[in-house]
């Protein structure tokens, strides 16, 4: 009788609501087991995940299972970054409440998709950020910030879309206009904004990337050039026409000083109005306007330079020539001072703005063997020796740097400067769906924060409309806006912004610690009991800002005494995207809505099972790799675990598998050696699967797609060891069982030894690939009877072991060469001496002809892998 089909769908929901009932994947805040935290970049609930999304939190997940295999308490939870633009624009075009429109999404996501990819959350620890219960917290955390001067109000440039009302995201800003007014041009406006003071954190953040070693170099890199810290010097050039004012400049390179031939002003530098000339203030004012238009990153990324003269002219400290000054709206009010000099002969940039204003190009640095270059066809960046440049002529470039800054230093004009590109982070957002800045206007006290006790600062819902005009709701809200001064008493007015939701996701992971506690963030006790996070799983575009922001959130909250560790993700795994061919654009894309190249998960897991789409996303592709979906690669998974389904119900059904709970390294090395050759090989198969399947989903490796190449041989191996067992005893209706569809010998046939073997085989394979596909494995587990008592389950199981020694193959392929080429391959036994390995080199044929009245000079031997006659 022939073993029933493997059918996902009458297993699956099954087991995730038996998971449910016996609670097994609930975290423990104390125990004697070493603690692991596993973490996922929590989702935005945007309504509906596809199978793009689901590889992250496969990934995830298997790290999760196997830690907790492995012996491990395991906190592995989930929640959802819920404020944010996408809310409220949705609530806008479907006139809802984006409260409403968010709590509909994560029910579905969570109950109709991450449930049914069957992951392993503590759902007890969910958290929502725009739940008033956890941004409490971040409000309570914001007002730590400001009693430490880490959240201050200042002025800064925003995208301001007059009929929207709004600051707008640089992202938001398409060619100039609104992205949701088209003919609306959009406006830099100097706005009093708050700002989190990152910066105050720019060495430390910079410095303590070395102890990462959990991450990609990439993600360093990334993060590196974001603080952009650079060494250089602040040097003063003094208005010709106005001695008392001096504009300065930050420059990493000093030693081209003597080549300034203009100064550069950011349109926004409050000095441009003292230092423009009746002449030029038309042509200055029409500029200043079109600049006002362009966000910082289409300034900062277009090829063209264009500026116009101020006519006023400044000194340059070193050799007291007279330069021009600018605008150019390449320069940023919020990078260094400001202002930047102009060396064409040295820069790119000023060597094609100098062209386009017909500015002098003067040489200053040439190469060691040349005392000039002559008329520059374009600007030399390398070091070289200084030439035309006063008392510092003939120096190493290098050297000059620190020459010139102890002579500006010594003199007056400047001084050493470490700058870094890193700017302090605005988080005020001119919208409702986000967390309530805490503080209140006094027209007597200024900004008060909120006290603690009266947090949260509830987001109104029931009387705010959406209409998408006239900026925040929140601002036409008298309910909201009138607040009492927590100082003096009196009326004031609260904060309209909220905060950005970066906020939100920069200590979320500290919330899971101590998710239910109503009286504070997190205790010290939980936060510090799991803190830091032992694996983070997230994709390559949060490298920057995300994780950025989180490892300052969690330094500041150090220097409080809020938290022991320094960094908060110890280990950082970024996958690759999912990609599939787009009938849009023809192309292979991300997989996504707008590209209408999307697979969904609900179908997919109705017609394979969430256990075939687990295995796709971490087979097809290395994690960090790019994967592209293939609906025939998916299939394939499906039809492995159906192998696997059918060999291990034919094996129960002819009862030739036991329970053995107290084997968990199968048969011991004496019995081994009792085995005839084909079991030993297949005993041995089983111990190098368990060893290479531990190594690929260990912490410094995390390939997964060969974990499952490994398993795949291992149940062909199982098929392959059935079939010697059936041809081995074959005996009258026992010689039918080397068909396909019922493979399984008899238990009347077999040894002791071989059922024992085949139990082991089936147990590891079971227990290895159930964190990859948890579901067939938990139901083959229950049909063998592992199962016995109550909240057993095979994801609670201990890990298998393997016994090293019988991870080595008895014989090995010996490499045979003459003068380092191949000549000829052998299987031999392991083990072979020197003597021996010779010996046989030079009785092989293929040796002996390629050695042939040639004498040996010398022997080179690798045991057991190579042999290397040199003639």
């Amino acid at each position: 009788m022939a073993a029933r089909q493997y059918l996902p769908t009458e297993i699956e929901e099954k087991w995730q609501e038996r998971w449910e009932e016996l609670g097994i994947y609930k975290a423990k805040d104390k125990s004697d087991k070493p603690k692991y935290y596993s973490l996922v970049m929590f989702p935005y609930p945007s309504g509906d995940l596809h199978m793009g999304h689901m590889r992250v939190y496969t990934i995830s997940d298997v790290i999760s299972r196997q830690k907790r295999m492995q012996g491990y308490n395991v906190l592995n939870p989930m929640g959802w970054d819920a404020f944010g633009l996408p809310a409220e624009n949705a609530a806008i075009s479907r006139n809802l409440h984006p409260g409403s429109w968010t709590r509909d999404n994560i029910k579905f996501m969570r109950d109709e998709q991450l449930k049914k990819l069957g992951t392993s959350y503590d759902w007890q620890r969910e958290v929502t950020t725009c739940d008033p219960s956890y941004y409490h917290w971040t409000q309570w955390l914001f007002l730590q910030f400001y009693k430490k001067g880490l959240a201050v109000r200042k002025e800064a440039p925003v995208n301001w879309c007059p009929e929207c009302e709004t600051v707008l995201a640089n992202e938001q800003v398409e060619d100039g206009m609104c992205w949701r007014h088209g003919d609306t041009r959009v406006e830099q406006k100097l706005m009093s904004q708050w700002f989190l003071k990152i910066t105050n954190y720019s060495d430390a953040l910079l410095k303590d990337l070395d102890m990462l070693d959990g991450w990609a170099e990439r993600v360093k890199v990334m993060q590196r050039n974001w603080i952009g810290k650079s060494v250089g010097a602040t040097l003063l050039f003094t208005v010709e026409s106005k001695p008392n004012i001096q504009i300065e400049v930050f420059t990493t390179r000093p030693d081209t000083t003597y080549g300034v031939s203009y100064l550069v002003l950011a349109p926004e530098h409050p000095l441009v109005d003292d230092l423009t000339t009746p002449e030029n203030v038309e042509a200055v004012k029409k500029y200043r306007e079109e600049a006002s238009h362009k966000t910082e990153l289409d300034r900062s990324s277009e090829k063209t330079k264009t500026g116009v003269p101020l006519g006023t002219f400044v000194l340059n400290p070193f050799n007291g020539d007279l330069v021009p000054l600018y605008i150019a709206d390449y320069v940023l009010m919020n990078y260094g001072t400001g202002a930047v000099m102009g060396v064409p002969a040295h820069d790119e940039r000023d060597f094609a703005f100098a062209k386009s204003k017909n500015l002098p190009i003067v040489e200053v640095i040439a190469p060691s063997d040349k005392l000039s270059q002559g008329e520059l066809k374009e600007a030399y960046i390398n070091p070289g020796m200084m030439i035309n440049s006063g008392q510092f002529n003939g120096q190493p470039s290098d050297q000059a740097k620190e020459s010139m800054i102890a002579w500006a230093t010594d003199n007056g004009y400047g001084k050493k400067k470490v700058n870094y590109r890193l700017r302090d982070w605005l988080i005020s957002r001119q919208r409702y769906w986000g967390c309530p800045i805490p503080l209140v206007f006094c027209p007597s006290c200024g900004p008060v924060a909120v006290e603690e006790k009266d947090l949260p600062v509830v987001l109104p819902v029931e009387e705010v409309k959406f209409t998408g005009k006239g900026g925040s709701p929140l601002t036409k809200l008298d309910s909201f806006l009138n607040a009492n001064c927590p100082k003096c008493g009196k009326v004031g007015r609260r904060e309209t912004d909220t905060m950005d939701t970066f906020i939100c996701s920069s200590w979320y992971f500290l919330r899971y610690t101590d998710a239910n506690n109503p009286k504070e963030a997190f205790s010290s006790e939980n936060v510090n009991y799991w803190m830091p996070v032992d694996q983070y799983v997230g994709g390559i575009e949060h490298a920057i800002l995300h994780l950025l922001y989180s490892r300052f959130f969690v330094k500041a909250l150090k220097d409080m005494g809020l938290v022991n560790c320094d960094e908060p993700f110890m280990n950082l795994l970024s996958q690759g995207m999912v990609t599939k061919y787009s009938e849009k654009s023809g192309r292979i894309e991300k997989m996504s809505k707008s590209r209408g190249n999307v697979v969904g998960t609900l179908d997919f897991f109705k017609k394979y099972g969430a256990d075939s789409a687990r295995l796709f996303t971490l087979f097809a592709a290395p994690p960090e790799q790019e994967l592209e979906w293939s609906e025939e690669g998916a299939v394939g998974q499906f039809r492995f675990l159906g192998r696997v389904w059918r060999i291990v119900e034919d094996l129960l059904e002819h009862s030739s598998i036991d329970v053995f709970d107290s084997v968990n390294v199968g048969l011991s090395e004496a019995a081994h050696e009792s085995l005839d050759p084909t079991s030993k090989k297949f005993h041995k198969l089983v111990h190098k699967t368990i060893k290479a399947v531990t190594t690929d989903l260990a912490q410094e490796r995390q390939v997964f797609n060969t974990a499952i190449a490994r398993l795949m041989e291992m149940v062909n191996g199982i098929y392959d060891y059935c079939r010697y067992l059936t041809t081995a005893t074959k005996n009258g209706d026992n010689g039918n069982l080397s068909s396909a569809d019922n493979l399984a010998p008899k238990r009347e046939r077999l040894s002791k030894e071989q059922v024992e073997l085949l139990s082991f085989a089936v147990k590891s394979l079971l227990l290895v690939l159930a964190p990859m596909a948890p579901h067939i494995t938990e139901e083959l587990w229950n049909k063998i009877g592992y199962n016995k008592k109550d909240g057993d389950s095979i994801h609670v199981y201990a890990w298998p072991k393997y016994v090293d020694s019988l991870t080595c193959d008895d014989e090995v392929e010996l490499v045979m060469q003459v003068n380092g080429k191949i000549v000829n391959k052998a299987t031999i036994p392991r083990g072979l001496s020197k003597e021996e390995l010779e010996a046989l080199a030079k009785k092989d044929e293929k040796m002996v002809q390629k050695m042939e009245g040639k004498s040996i000079r010398k022997v080179i031997v690798v045991p057991d892998k190579l042999i290397n006659i040199v003639v």
